[in-house]
Parts: C-alpha cells; structure tokens; sequence
C-alpha cells in the first residue's frame, strides 16, 4: 500500500461538535455555561490548541480548533469532556448515572479561506437560528457574544487570531440569514466527517488525512438498464 503524505502540524483546522446523550440537554442555568467555559479555558492552557470560535447550546456545543501538532485534536477534547462530566456529575451528585454525552464527538477538517469564515459564521450563528435571542450576539455562551461583551474574565476562554481576516462587518454578516444550500454543505460535513473546501481542496486533504470514503455518496449506484 502506498504510503499517504502526512500534513504538517498546524495546517489544519477542524470544526468540531459533540451533543448530549439522546440530544438530552447538558446546560440549565449560567452556573453550567460557566462551567464548561472555566474548562474549555483550562483546557486551552494545558495545550497549543488554538480556539479560534465556539458556541455552546443547551443540548450540544461547537468549536473551531487549530491544532498546532499532530493527534493533540483528539487529546484535547478527551480531555476537556472527561473533565466537564466528572465535574458535573460531582456537582449534580449524580455520578454513575449514565453517559452525559452521545458519545465520540464529530469532526471535519475546513479550508482556511472563505469556507473558514463560512464556518465560524455558521457555529456563532447557532443560537439565531434557534431563536434563543435576537440578535447572534446576544447570546453569551459563544465566541460573539465574549468578543461583544468587551470584558475577559480570566475564566472565559481565549481567543486566538485567525487565519484570515474577519470581515469588518462580521456581526452584520452573522446576523443574515443563511442560504439552504450553505446549511446542507455544512451538515453533510459535519454528519459524515466530510473536509469542507472547493473541490481540489477537498480531495487533496481526504487523501492525506484518510477521509476518502466521506467523499463517496452513500447508497448502493444505480444499474444501468
């Protein structure tokens, strides 16, 4: 078997999502928003993972990560959902009583260009479309909202730079109603794990990171009559 290029650390960037078990909601009040974010910042400082967006919803949460070596992805959100739930259950006391999460989180790698700000628009656009508040910025729990408020608490996350510019009028653009057809690249993505690029983009990253068969339709072809 021919042997497959390694991308080198740093090169990519991967949106990353994980919901509560049976879509269960994990966050109640503030006090658990708080505290999923004292975590998500812990977490950040133990690692050289970049947080580049993020936006945590009732039942489920989203982020853009940028790794900076390989395999430190995967490390990094073990560690941040082993530490939330063990947290949690002491503070419920409801240890040993069931799994929080559904289970291994999902994830897809992102082109660093305008699929990048397509992205963070659509993760810090989450609570809009859910219509928790007014305006995406409302929302305290993400990425917009911390930028918006102006104040960093020691215990909210950091926010790195990213890759690309953020268009001078970000908020604006965040607060539009996305296309249908943005929203379903996006999904099948995040369902089936698929890179989310151009095309030549998509193919070049599947083959060295080993996502080929995300780029193949499900389903069995069709017989020619």
């Amino acid at each position: 078997m021919p042997r497959v290029a390694r991308i080198a650390p740093g090169d990519v960037i991967f949106h990353v999502l994980n919901r509560g078990n049976a879509r269960s909601q994990i966050f109640e009040k503030d006090q658990d928003y708080k505290a999923f974010e004292r975590v998500l910042a812990e977490t950040a400082r133990t690692t050289s993972v970049r947080i580049l967006a993020y936006c945590i919803m009732p039942n489920h949460w989203h982020m853009v990560l940028w790794p900076t070596r390989d395999g430190e992805l995967g490390k990094f959100v073990q560690r941040l959902t082993t530490t939330h739930v063990r947290r949690l259950h002491l503070y419920r006391h409801s240890v040993g009583n069931g799994h929080l999460y559904q289970g291994t989180y999902r994830s897809f790698p992102v082109q660093d260009d305008n699929h990048f700000l397509t992205v963070c628009r659509y993760v810090e656009q989450n609570p809009l479309r859910a219509k928790l508040v007014a305006k995406a910025e409302d929302w305290r729990w993400s990425s917009l909202g911390l930028r918006a408020g102006g104040i960093l608490e020691a215990t909210r996350p950091v926010l790195s730079e990213w890759p690309v510019p953020r268009p001078v009028d970000w908020l604006s653009l965040v607060n539009e109603t996305p296309g249908g057809q943005e929203l379903d690249s996006l999904r099948l993505s995040a369902q089936k794990g698929r890179p989310f690029g151009n095309e030549s983009w998509q193919t070049w990253i599947a083959v060295r990171l080993g996502l080929g068969s995300t780029l193949h339709s499900r389903g069995r072809p069709r017989k020619e009559r």
